[in-house]
C-alpha cells in the first residue's frame, strides 16, 4: 500500500514541485495547504502517514506550533525550509522532527529522507511497544515474587528508571492507617544504584518524629488523579501535599509526578517520582502509567498490607542490577566516575539508545568525556564485537580529510601510491566516533550527508559506491545552532546527526562528584609512579571545590598527576600550581557548605549512623549494638565512620564518660 502523504508548503510552485516528485516514486498526495488550518482539515478527513511541513505557513500558526500537534498524534513529520535563524532552529528542535531538508533540494534526498523518516517513525513505534510490553511482564514477575517489599520496591524502581526517569521515588497506603507512617522509597545514588529511604531514614533528614509524619500524612488530600508539580510553585500552590513540601525542600527535587493506584474501599497506593531536573515529568509519563496500571495495581494489592517497610532493609546502597562496584567495572563503564544526577541522565541516556543503530550527537565543553560516553555506547550494543574507530575532524588537515575518511585508490592523487581504505571501511560493522564534528569543513559535510543517507561510501578517485554497515556517534563542544546560523554547518546534517543528542554536564555543574575523581585519579598514578597513596589534603579538596574548572575532568586530571609527580610518598596530595579564585555562585545558590556540596546522600548517611549510635550509647558490636540495628557487619559500620569521618563526640555529649 502507498504511504499517504500531506504537503504543509505556502509557495504553490514548491509544493507542486513535491507532488510531481513523489507521484512517480509511489507516494499517494492526500492534499497541499498553504496554512496550519487547512493542514488540520486534511488530518481530519485523510489522515496522512507523513507531512512534509514548512517552518513558515500563511495564518497565525507556524509550521513549528503545527509540528507539536502531529508530534501528540503521532504523524512522522519532516521539515522542509530555507530558515536557518539559530532561535527558530532550537525552537524545531524541540519538537523532535524525523528529519529536515533545506531548500533547494535534489529529489534523491528528498525520497531517502522520507525513507529514513518513515522507517525511524515505524521502528520507534515498534520498540515502543515491545518495551512497555517488557516493561509489564517485568512488573508482574516481580509482584509475583516472594521477596519482601523492599525488595520488590527496588526491582521497580530499577525496571521503571529508563521510563520514567526519577532522583527519589516513595509510594504509601493513603489514606494511612491511624499513627502510622508507611512511605518509604529509594534515593537514586549511582547508575543502578539505590539508597533506601525509610521512616527512620526520613525522620533523620527532616527532624520530623513519627508522629509528626504520620499526622502530616494523614491530613494532606488524598489524589485521585495523577498530577504534576514542581519547585517553583511549591510554596505558593496549596494541592502540593506538605510531605512532598519537605520532600522538595530537604532532598533539592525540582519536579514531582504523583500517580495513584486504588485499591478499593477507599483505599490506594501513591507513587511519587521526583526529579532533580525542573519540569521533568509531562503528560506522556501519565500516559505510560495509565497504560501500566493493571500491573501497578496487582503489584499494588500485594505490596499495600504488608510488614512496615522500614525495618526490612538495610541502610547501605543497593544496586538494581548488581553492586556498585559491578556497574562502574562493567566495560561499558570503565573509566565513568561520578553520581551527580545531570551525568546520571546522560548515561540514562547512553545506555537506552546503545541497543539500536541511530546516530548519536554527544554535545558538551572541552574535557568532559564525550569520548568515554562514545566508547560505553559501543560497548553495550549489539556491535560491540566489531570496531570501535576514532576520528579527530579539527586534527586531519582540509586536504586529507576526504582521504582519511572515504579512502583513495592507487594515484588518485600525489603521493597516493596505494590503494587505502578509509576510516568509514574499517569501522564496517561497528562504530564511528567522529570528534569535533563541528569542525568538518562545509564541503567535506555535503559528503558525509550522502553517507548517512546513502550508507555508502565513494573512494577519491573511485567510480563506484562501497556500502558500509557503519553506525555514527558525533560529538562536539560548540554551540551547532549558532554554526548554523552563521553558515558553518549544514542545517540538514545537523538535522541529520541529532536524532538523540546527549548533552554531558561541564564539572563545575556537578561538583559533588570532584571528590570521586580526584581519588580515582590519585590512585591510578600513585599505582602508575609506584609510590603510596595517602589521601589528598582538606586544603586541596577545598581549592578543587572553589575553582571553575574551564578544563573539566581533564584538566582535573592533569592537577592530579602533576601532585602525586611531586608528592613525597609520605604524606597526603598537596596542590601543586596556583589554581584561580571559584567564581561567585549564582543567585538562588543554596549550597553553603563543602559538606552540603558532597551530596545529600553522604550527609544523611552520617546523621543517620549517628542517630543509632547515640541510640546505642556508642555501641558498636554485639546484642543490641549499632551494627546489629542497621543490619550489616560491625567491620561495615567501622569503614562507614572511617570514611564518613564520625568521631566519639558526634554520638557522646561533652562530659559523658564512655
Amino acid at each position: 500500500m502507498s504511504k499517504k502523504i500531506l504537503i504543509v508548503e505556502d509557495e504553490f510552485i514548491v509544493a507542486n514541485d513535491l507532488r510531481l516528485i513523489l507521484a512517480p516514486a509511489g507516494y499517494r498526495v492526500v492534499g497541499i495547504a498553504a496554512s496550519a488550518g487547512e493542514a488540520d482539515e486534511y488530518l481530519q478527513s485523510n489522515r496522512p502517514d507523513i507531512v512534509i511541513l514548512d517552518i513558515r505557513l500563511e495564518g497565525n500558526i507556524s509550521g513549528i506550533e503545527f509540528a507539536r500537534k502531529l508530534r501528540a498524534e503521532n504523524i512522522a513529520f519532516i521539515y522542509l525550509s530555507a530558515n536557518s535563524n539559530q532561535k527558530v532552529l532550537e525552537e524545531a528542535r524541540t519538537t523532535e522532527p524525523y528529519g529536515f531538508l533545506v531548500k533547494p533540494f535534489r529529489e534523491r534526498d528528498l525520497l531517502v529522507m522520507l525513507d529514513i523518516a518513515w522507517y525511524r517513525h515505524t521502528h520507534s513505534l515498534e520498540s515502543k511497544l515491545r518495551q512497555e510490553e517488557h516493561l509489564q511482564k517485568q512488573l508482574t514477575a516481580i509482584s509475583n515474587e516472594a521477596s519482601g517489599i523492599p525488595e520488590k520496591m527496588l526491582k521497580v524502581a530499577g525496571a521503571i528508571q529508563s521510563f520514567i526517569p526519577f532522583d527519589f521515588v516513595t509510594n504509601g497506603l493513603r489514606p494511612p492507617g491511624a499513627g502510622y507512617f508507611g512511605d518509604s522509597g529509594y534515593l537514586r545514588t549511582g547508575f543502578g544504584e539505590y539508597q533506601f529511604i525509610g521512616e527512620k531514614e526520613i525522620m533523620t533528614v527532616t527532624g520530623l518524629s513519627q508522629h509528626d509524619l504520620s499526622a502530616m500524612v494523614a491530613n494532606d488530600p488524598v489524589e485521585n488523579n495523577a498530577c504534576l508539580y514542581h519547585a517553583e510553585t511549591a510554596g505558593r500552590d496549596r494541592g502540593i501535599a506538605s510531605l512532598q513540601k519537605v520532600i522538595f525542600s530537604r532532598f533539592r527535587m525540582r519536579s514531582c509526578l504523583v500517580f495513584p493506584v486504588a485499591l478499593g474501599y477507599g483505599l490506594s497506593v501513591q507513587y511519587c517520582f521526583y526529579s532533580r531536573q525542573p519540569a521533568a515529568y509531562t503528560n506522556d509519563h501519565i500516559r505510560l502509567l495509565e497504560r501500566l496500571k493493571t500491573s501497578l495495581e496487582e503489584l499494588a494489592g500485594r505490596t499495600a498490607y504488608g510488614a512496615p517497610p522500614a525495618t526490612a532493609v538495610k541502610n547501605e546502597a543497593v544496586a538494581a542490577g548488581g553492586r556498585q562496584e559491578d556497574m562502574m567495572n562493567h566495560p561499558g563503564f570503565k573509566g565513568i566516575i561520578g553520581s551527580h544526577h545531570l551525568l546520571l541522565s546522560a548515561l540514562d541516556l547512553a545506555a537506552k539508545v546503545a541497543p539500536y543503530s541511530t546516530s548519536v550527537l554527544i554535545l558538551g565543553e572541552s574535557g568532559t568525556g564525550k569520548e568515554r560516553v562514545a566508547q560505553s555506547i559501543h560497548l553495550f550494543s549489539p556491535r560491540k564485537d566489531g570496531p570501535f574507530v576514532k576520528v579527530n575532524c579539527a586534527a586531519i588537515p582540509a586536504t586529507l580529510i576526504e582521504s582519511e575518511l572515504f579512502g583513495h585508490e592507487k594515484g588518485a592523487f600525489t603521493g597516493a601510491i596505494e590503494k587505502r581504505k578509509g576510516k568509514f571501511e574499517l569501522a564496517d560493522g561497528g562504530t564511528i566516533f567522529l570528534d569535533e564534528i563541528g569542525e568538518l569543513p562545509v564541503a567535506m559535510q555535503v559528503k558525509l550527508l550522502r553517507v548517512l543517507q546513502e550508507r555508502e561510501i565513494e573512494y577519491v578517485g573511485g567510480r563506484a559506491p562501497v556500502k558500509v554497515n557503519v553506525r555514527i556517534v558525533a560529538a562536539t563542544h560548540r554551540n551547532l545552532e549558532k554554526e548554523v546560523a552563521e553558515g558553518n554547518f549544514r542545517l540538514d546534517l545537523y538535522y541529520r546527526l541529532n536524532v538523540f543528542p546527549i548533552t554531558l554536564p561541564p564539572l563545575r555543574e556537578r561538583k559533588p562528584d570532584i571528590e570521586a575523581l580526584s581519588l580515582f585519579f590519585a590512585k591510578k598514578f600513585c599505582k602508575s609512579f609506584n609510590k603510596p597513596f595517602n589521601g589528598i589534603s582538606e586544603t586541596m579538596l577545598e581549592t578543587l571545590y572553589g575553582y571553575d574548572w574551564p578544563g573539566n575532568i581533564r584538566e582535573l586530571e592533569n592537577i592530579l598527576e602533576q601532585s602525586v609527580v611531586l608528592n613525597d610518598g609520605k604524606s597526603k596530595l598537596q596542590l601543586a600550581r596556583k589554581l584561580p579564585a571559584g567564581v561567585p555562585k549564582p543567585p538562588g545558590n543554596n549550597i553553603g557548605t563543602i559538606e552540603e556540596i558532597k551530596g545529600i546522600q553522604r550527609q544523611t548517611e552520617k546523621e543517620y549512623i549517628i542517630t543509632i549510635l547515640k541510640k546505642t550509647n556508642g555501641r558498636i558490636r554485639g546484642a543490641q549494638g549499632a551494627a546489629e540495628m542497621m543490619k550489616i557487619k560491625p567491620t561495615t559500620l567501622e569503614s562507614k565512620m572511617a570514611k564518613l569521618n564520625i568521631r566519639r563526640q558526634d554520638f557522646f555529649n561533652t562530659g559523658e564518660n564512655g
